[in-house]
């Protein structure tokens, strides 16, 4: 048995540390007057940080499930429902044709910056251009997780490289209510991508790579590549039976495989070919099948500008625009071709030698 390596992990924290993290968030003195009721709900999270009430409302699996005994989260099982009616959406061929639009950008009005993105004003483009074609578009902008209360997307925790069964589709790491980590939106994310026929990622380069959030949001679709849909199989979280499972012979199946990919990337100074180049290796890796040519796109907005000019910069870069439209025209092009079974993608059919 390959042996599990253990000892980083640090200790609990005691209660004084607990209870000053869990009052951080109470610092207005407009909570003043409910210090009483807030010291009930800090013992109350005290006591669910000591046991690991993780996932405090869980029913038995069921007979779908390899341990129909194991408790699983009501939450995982939600998620995991959602996701199986949003794949049958996609299989049907009655249902409109759907292309999620990820705008990467950290940038809007409504926070620090106040103004919007460069990338928000190209997704709009590219939802209009679909739209006018025919293509029902998901707006999936990632720029609310700086903006929006209780928007959050949690980082990956690396189960993948412990063993592959031990990453869950979906992702059963979150929401994990022992450490107060309740706000996850990639639950309702996943859906969005199993539900897409055709995705196009538009996004800004920042230092040479992509925006935060965009990256966590990457990470954690890891789960789609790979991951294990039963988690009785590792009952819950064990790394022994996960390596077992994985050294017995797995299949890595890839979940978001087959959908059509666009992308597109901007920056002003330098590393958009890389960030470009990182993005698409990333989707092709995933088993979905690039557009063409013209579907992947970086470029250069007022380079060398100055920030402050940088929206009159795509203004006058007509052509880039004129791009931006024939890549959403080209991934409108491939999701019918895909739902008519024309789509080529030759060597799909092959034996990988190297699934993982």
């Amino acid at each position: 048995m390959t042996p599990v390596r253990t000892g980083q992990a640090p200790d609990p924290l005691t209660r004084e540390a607990f209870g000053e993290r869990y009052r951080r968030r109470f610092t207005d003195p407009a909570f003043d007057p409910e210090r009483e009721a807030i010291a009930r709900l800090e013992a109350i999270a005290w006591d669910a940080y000591q046991e690991g009430r993780k996932a405090p409302h869980t029913r038995k699996a069921g007979p779908e499930f390899a341990d129909p005994s194991y408790d699983l989260s009501v939450e995982w099982l939600d998620t995991r429902d959602r996701l199986r009616a949003a794949q049958a959406r996609w299989h049907d061929p009655a249902a409109p044709s759907r292309v999620l639009l990820v705008n990467g950008s950290a940038r809007n009005d409504g926070t620090c910056p106040g103004e919007i993105s460069k990338t928000w004003r190209l997704t709009r483009a590219v939802r209009d251009t679909l739209a006018s074609d025919g293509i029902e578009t998901d707006v999936l902008d990632l720029s609310l997780v700086t903006s929006e209360f209780g928007r959050q997307i949690h980082p990956c925790k690396g189960c993948v490289a412990t063993a592959m069964p031990l990453c869950h589709w979906p992702c059963s790491c979150y929401p994990n209510h022992a450490l107060g980590q309740a706000d996850d939106w990639m639950a309702e994310i996943y859906e969005r991508w199993v539900a897409a026929h055709g995705v196009i990622l538009l996004a800004p380069t920042y230092w040479y790579q992509s925006p935060g959030q965009l990256k966590q949001m990457i990470d954690r679709l890891v789960c789609a590549d790979g991951g294990n849909p039963d988690p009785t199989t590792t009952h819950g979280k064990k790394p022994e039976e996960a390596k077992q499972l994985e050294l017995a012979g797995w299949g890595y199946p890839k979940h978001l495989a087959g959908r059509v990919y666009g992308v597109v990337v901007h920056g002003d100074v330098a590393g958009i070919e890389g960030h470009r180049r990182n993005l698409t290796d990333w989707l092709d890796w995933m088993g979905l099948v690039d557009a063409g040519d013209k579907a992947r796109l970086d470029r250069y907005v007022g380079y060398y500008g100055p920030y402050a000019t940088s929206h009159e910069s795509l203004d006058q870069d007509t052509a880039f625009l004129a791009e931006v439209h024939n890549a959403a025209r080209a991934v409108a092009l491939a999701v019918r071709e895909l739902r008519e079974h024309q789509l080529s993608d030759p060597g799909a059919q092959l034996a990988d030698p190297r699934p993982k």
